[in-house]
């Protein structure tokens, strides 16, 4: 590398993440999501003690629909994005002949996309 001036290939300015590998590392960022906002709310409960938690999206629910809305999808992505990656996981525990680089991929999109029509329909309500 030093000889030749040039980046060790791959280099992360060209090489491209496959969908699956996005997935995977979605599914864990919103595991530790998850964790943080039930700390989160155990810590608000925990400090203000019966009701906190809703006495807050009682006062996020009076600044406006697009406010609430987005709240509600910052709650409801997490969830749904790693309940539906476990049942990904789950129908590959039972069907590992779907574990192929092509339906995993597709497996990825799926995900992706059920997910976030679900958490912005959830949103909504």
């Amino acid at each position: 590398m030093s000889r030749t001036g040039r980046p060790v290939s791959p280099h992360v300015t060209i090489y491209a993440l496959p969908i699956a590998a996005i997935s995977s590392i979605t599914n864990r960022v919103t595991g530790i999501t998850l964790t943080f906002g039930a700390v989160g709310v155990g810590a608000l409960e925990i400090l203000g003690g019966n009701g906190t938690a809703l006495s807050v999206v009682q006062e996020i629910s009076g600044l406006g629909l697009g406010i609430v809305t987005a709240a509600k999808f910052s709650v409801t992505f997490p969830i749904v994005y790693h309940y539906f990656g476990g049942m990904r996981h789950l129908a590959w525990d039972h069907f590992p002949q779907l574990l192929n680089n092509i339906d995993v991929a597709k497996a990825s999109y799926v995900l992706i996309v059920s997910s976030v029509v679900t958490s912005v329909g959830l949103s909504l309500l």
